[in-house]
């Protein structure tokens, strides 16, 4: 039987994963990566998006990640977040939220540094509410 990897997601609160899986796919700061038993170790930051962990059973759990660092190494992958929980607890009312208050931000910024500053905010929250979107079929108004 192929090795698996050992992956721990870990947020301020509590040790939200903990098991040895095929593969895991993160939403680094450079964009999604995927990480295998073997890999070449590294560290990086993480954006807010989903983690894809496929189990040794084939299925895959998604969590969602809002920001924080992960690090490759031979003993496996840590995910240590900033926040972290279980897609199904992911609160797409809040998402909501934060982008309708970056988009009145947007509008109210004076300079064009204010400006480019919210509309990276604001274009964030808008990928992000459309990877929440794909995952589940939904979308946010």
């Amino acid at each position: 039987m192929a090795e698996g990897l050992k992956i721990e997601i870990v947020s301020p609160e509590r040790l939200v994963l903990s098991e040895v899986v095929n593969s895991v796919t993160v939403p680094g700061s450079e964009g999604y990566f995927t990480v295998m038993h073997d890999h070449a170790p590294f560290m990086t930051t993480l954006r807010p998006g989903f983690i894809t962990v496929n189990g040794r059973d084939g299925k895959d759990e998604i969590f969602f990640v809002k920001g924080g660092f992960a690090d490759v190494s031979p003993e496996g992958l840590t995910i240590l977040a900033e926040r972290s929980s279980p897609f199904v607890d992911f609160d797409h009312a809040d998402l909501a939220a934060q982008i309708k208050a970056a988009e009145a931000e947007l509008a109210a910024a004076a300079t064009p540094e204010e400006k480019s500053y919210a509309q990276e905010v604001v274009s964030a929250l808008l990928n992000l509410a459309m990877e929440a979107g794909q995952i589940n079929g939904g979308h946010i108004h």
